[in-house]
């Protein structure tokens, strides 16, 4: 008789790690993946062959009938069991070692983005810094700019020579230069720093367009340029100090690059919007220019001017003043036959007529200044001292003062009520030029007209002087502009 041999019918499988692989992070590179994956399939397809390989055994011990043939097979199936097991011992391994290493990877990989990641934020932090000590030092970066240009004026009004005369021309002309290069610093870096904040209302273009038309025909007119700025009725959702200094920035650079034909301005209805267009006739913008030039200092190729200064900034404060603004930008040019500016924003149905402010119901009786009195609250010894010398140059009285105390014990000392009060915002210790106008105002008992000079461009200052019926002048001060103002109030 064959005697029956006993195989233990259990699977001879492998245990498999008890540690549950880590799952994968989308960090994790794709070749360690790709080997895990590979590697867990020939796992599976081992295990299988294993299972199949005892279930054979099990099969031929049920249905050989000689004793000696099953255990042939059984020792050649156990041969084969060692074998794949063996193998699926060296996989599972290998497994082992490229989960460990995709780990590794891992935490590298992971490092490195944690540095890269502080580094970044220490670098916007140092750019934020930056950027918010310009937008807050305006107002001192300003000063000397603003003296330079009351002491060059006040020094234009003195009887000299031809030479004395043409340098003085010169100092001017730098002077203006500097200006609006740090203006434009200056801007940019409050745009950036979020200081500068629309106060959207009810705007009519027409009054911005006819103000634009008036600003920029004697400078088209001495280049030998036409421009047609379209009058418009239309009315539109925006803030209109920033509305302007947007338009201003893209005629600005139209007539700045355009040698010939000239520049037009017109607005268009386009559904529930306004489309205001800027064209020109100029050299054009390389298509592959259209998105970089409205970052800072690209000019797209095109040289300055002779005798002028740009450094392409005009178009980068463009594009932020429009994001501010939440209107939309958009660019058409051609190479050799112009380009077009379009800005689109909401319309909004025209307000109802105003009565007119007694500001605007006042006539000026004449052209002069001879004979007011003008009170002049300056904290800087520098500028107020240009700016007394200059308005006395234009045979007025100037009563001066470093604060509100300061101007308020000057008044008592004279018997005149001024014409109009002339002040700083930012004066020394928390002191302003509301404060003194205010309370100038208070010691007269009448409401003089009063003149807000500042360097800041935020809308609160200008709602601060519209609270109490002020002006508002923007440093470095024009001293054209400023005799015309005050000959404005005076009369």
């Amino acid at each position: 008789m064959h005697g029956r041999i006993e195989l233990d019918p259990t699977p001879v499988t492998p245990t498999r790690p008890t540690q549950p692989a880590p799952a994968p992070m989308a960090s994790q590179p794709a070749t360690d993946a790709a080997t895990i994956a590979a590697l867990a399939r020939r796992v599976a397809k081992l295990e299988k062959i294993n299972a199949a390989l005892v279930d054979r055994v099990e099969r031929s011990m049920e249905f050989q009938p000689s004793g000696f043939s099953l255990f042939q097979t059984a020792i050649g199936l156990e041969r084969q069991v060692r074998e794949r097991t063996e193998e699926l011992t060296r996989t599972l391994r290998k497994l082992e070692k490229a989960r460990v290493e995709a780990d590794r990877a891992r935490t590298e990989a992971e490092r490195a983005r944690t540095e890269a990641e502080t580094a970044r934020e220490e670098a916007e932090r140092a750019n934020l810094a930056k950027t918010r000590f310009l937008a807050f030092a305006s107002h001192d970066l300003l000063q000397p700019v603003n003296a330079a240009r009351l002491t060059a004026s006040a020094l234009a009004e003195v009887p000299m020579n031809a030479e004395a005369t043409h340098l003085t021309r010169q100092v001017d002309r730098a002077l203006t230069t500097i200006e609006d290069l740090l203006k434009t610093l200056l801007d940019i870096s409050q745009l950036d720093a979020g200081v500068v904040i629309p106060a959207k209302k009810s705007v009519p273009l027409g009054h911005i367009f006819a103000d634009l038309a008036s600003d920029f025909e004697p400078v088209t007119r001495r280049k030998g340029l036409r421009l047609k700025i379209i009058p418009s009725g239309l009315w539109v959702e925006s803030d209109p100090i920033l509305l302007r200094r947007v338009l201003q920035n893209l005629i600005s650079n139209a007539v700045r690059y355009t040698t010939h034909g000239g520049v037009l301005v017109g607005a268009r209805r386009r559904g529930p919007n306004v489309r205001i267009e800027v064209v020109d006739t100029g050299p054009g913008i390389p298509e592959d220019q259209h998105v970089a030039i409205f970052e800072e200092f690209n000019r797209a190729g095109a040289a300055a001017p002779p005798g002028e200064t740009a450094l392409g900034l005009g178009l980068s404060i463009v594009a932020r003043l429009v994001d501010a603004l939440g209107h939309a930008l958009e660019l058409d040019s051609r190479m050799a036959h112009g380009s077009t500016f379009a800005i689109t924003m909401p319309m909004i149905e025209p307000l109802p007529p105003a009565a007119p402010s007694s500001l605007d119901a006042c006539t000026v009786q004449g052209y002069g200044l001879s004979g007011a009195c003008i009170a002049v609250v300056e904290n800087d010894d520098t500028v107020r001292e240009a700016t007394t010398a200059l308005i006395e140059r234009w045979y007025c009285s100037v009563v001066a003062a470093r604060g509100t105390a300061d101007a308020q014990a000057r008044q008592s000392a004279v018997t005149r009520q001024p014409d109009v009060i002339l002040a700083d915002y930012h004066l020394d210790g928390g002191d302003t030029g509301i404060i003194a106008v205010r309370a100038l105002r208070a010691y007269w008992g009448a409401d003089i007209p009063a003149v807000i000079i500042t360097a800041d461009r935020g809308p609160e200052i200008y709602a601060e002087a519209a609270a109490i019926g002020a002006e508002v002048m923007q440093k470095p001060v024009k001293p054209a502009a400023l005799r015309a103002l005050l000959t404005h109030l005076v009369g």
